[in-house]
């Protein structure tokens, strides 16, 4: 497989690794968005919401739990947590993942 964020998992490619897993692995935006962004990513690959399941979905439970803790770790109180879906919606790596958002006040999504 192809894939950017499997590479990154699999240790292929560096990364600025937050926190790791057996399930998951939090690393810092390449261009982050706000002083703090990570991305979350389950080291499963999965496309997208779209290809989450009954069978599968227990990773995102896992990474959403995950979160108060990496977050707390990078200094940051007050977050936001996205998720895109489909190139339209501005996902740009077909491998399900999670932006970590904070370190500002973050404006109104639109």
């Amino acid at each position: 497989m192809d894939c950017l964020f499997c590479k990154i998992a699999a240790g292929e490619i560096p990364s600025q690794k937050v926190y790791e897993d057996a399930q998951m692995l939090a690393f810092r935006d390449i261009e982050p968005k706000a002083p703090v962004h990570v991305l979350l990513i389950p080291k499963t690959h999965l496309d997208g919401v779209r290809a989450l399941t009954a069978d599968n979905a227990a990773v995102v439970a896992h990474i959403i739990a995950k979160i108060p803790e990496i977050a707390a770790s990078l200094g940051v109180t007050d977050y936001r947590v996205v998720t895109n879906n489909g190139a339209a919606a501005g996902q740009s790596v077909q491998h399900l993942h999670f932006h970590l958002l904070g370190g500002r006040t973050l404006g109104e999504m639109g």
